[in-house]
């Protein structure tokens, strides 16, 4: 049987521009042209998960436009079941505005649009009606604060495996922590997190003196579960409250394009973790898509199925 995920987050269009490098404050950098691609965290995860094997089921909203009927189009020929996305009309699809350099690096601004309207009595519903078929349920924290508790919430007092993707951070988080989400940060997000577990001893963002296995293990103290802090072409960190750390370098890459990586991986790691592998080989078969995602252009157009991670993870991909 396939492993089954549910994944709650945002649909977006993304509008891609690649120039030499990125601008600087105040600055306009002029590429050859425009390219249009799938977005969203959510959704793109939701596509690296059935790419890697997975059935899955969406929960999220887009706007009652063109723009959302494409976003949905491109939903269902992945084979996802997007029953459980709103339609919403007089809002706008959500829309991220990403620019690319020479290096594969990026800079991205995101409108929430219908992401922003999310409900949180839907999210409840959609997860629950799934807690006898669900193995994982992967939430990204594109969408509202409280529809975001709402699915760790209802995914964790069924006894499903929950992926909570931190990006972005948000004060709110930490009252999730507590339940137990496995929490999948990079290495800014960790940073966020750490800084908000207590804000009277531990300095803000950049400012802190720790280490990402401090961090990490702070974090995981207070989850009580593993915590995945994904590094980019330094693979991922793996910290076990019961198994201490366990570093997974990544293998190399070509790369073109950095955007969705971190949603390949998550999209890997909820499929893995739906199909009953430890945190660990899930980890490492994410890192293993990841790499492979980046040689292309745009967010989703890399992301590999199943048999291209088997192949990499044979040739020498880590596991764990």
């Amino acid at each position: 049987m396939r492993p089954r995920v549910v994944v709650v987050g945002a649909v977006n269009v993304d509008l891609v521009v690649q120039t030499d490098r990125l601008p600087g404050p105040g600055e306009t950098v002029v590429g050859p042209g425009v390219e249009r691609h799938g977005g969203g965290k959510g959704a793109n995860a939701a596509v690296a998960a059935a790419r890697a094997g997975a059935e899955v089921r969406y929960c999220g909203a887009v706007g009652a436009d063109d723009t959302g009927t494409g976003a949905l189009a491109e939903l269902r020929a992945e084979g996802i079941d997007v029953t459980d996305v709103a339609v919403l009309e007089g809002v706008a699809t959500g829309a991220a505005l990403i620019v690319v350099d020479g290096q594969g690096e990026n800079q991205i601004a995101v409108g929430a649009g219908a992401n922003a309207a999310v409900d949180p009595a839907a999210v409840r519903t959609a997860v629950a009606r799934s807690a006898d078929w669900a193995g994982c349920v992967l939430v990204s924290t594109e969408i509202p604060a409280d529809a975001v508790a709402a699915a760790v919430q209802t995914a964790l007092a069924h006894g499903l495996a929950c992926v909570l993707n931190p990006a972005p951070v948000a004060p709110g988080l930490v009252d999730l922590l507590g339940l137990g989400p496995v929490v999948t940060p990079n290495r800014s997000e960790l940073r966020d997190l750490y800084a908000l577990l207590d804000p009277g001893t531990n300095d803000p963002g950049e400012n802190t003196a720790a280490s990402v296995p401090e961090m990490a293990a702070a974090v995981a103290d207070r989850t009580g579960a593993p915590v995945v802090v994904t590094l980019g072409g330094d693979g991922v960190l793996v910290i076990d409250p019961a198994q201490g750390p366990t570093p997974l370098p990544a293998p190399p890459a070509d790369v073109r394009d950095t955007t969705g990586a971190g949603d390949t991986f998550n999209g890997v790691l909820a499929a893995a973790l739906a199909a009953a592998a430890t945190v660990p080989d899930a980890a490492a078969r994410g890192v293993a898509a990841a790499s492979l995602s980046v040689g292309t252009v745009g967010a989703r157009a890399g992301m590999p199925h199943a048999r291209a991670i088997d192949d990499a993870i044979t040739q020498g991909a880590p596991t764990g």
